[in-house]
């Protein structure tokens, strides 16, 4: 039920949010030797919010 009060333009803004919450790949680890191991942009869900 609570999907319906929800805006189908504001849904695609939690959905871009979703995927862009996502950790760096496997291969750019490799790549940089390690030197990229943690995403800046990330969010946690307990202590970062979205402003939407």
């Amino acid at each position: 039920m609570a999907n319906r009060r929800k805006s189908h333009a504001r849904k695609m803004r939690l959905l871009r949010a979703v995927k862009s919450n996502r950790r760096v790949p496997a291969w750019v680890v490799e790549r940089t030797d390690r030197r990229v191991v943690r995403h800046p942009k990330r969010r946690s869900w307990k202590r970062g919010h979205l402003h939407l």
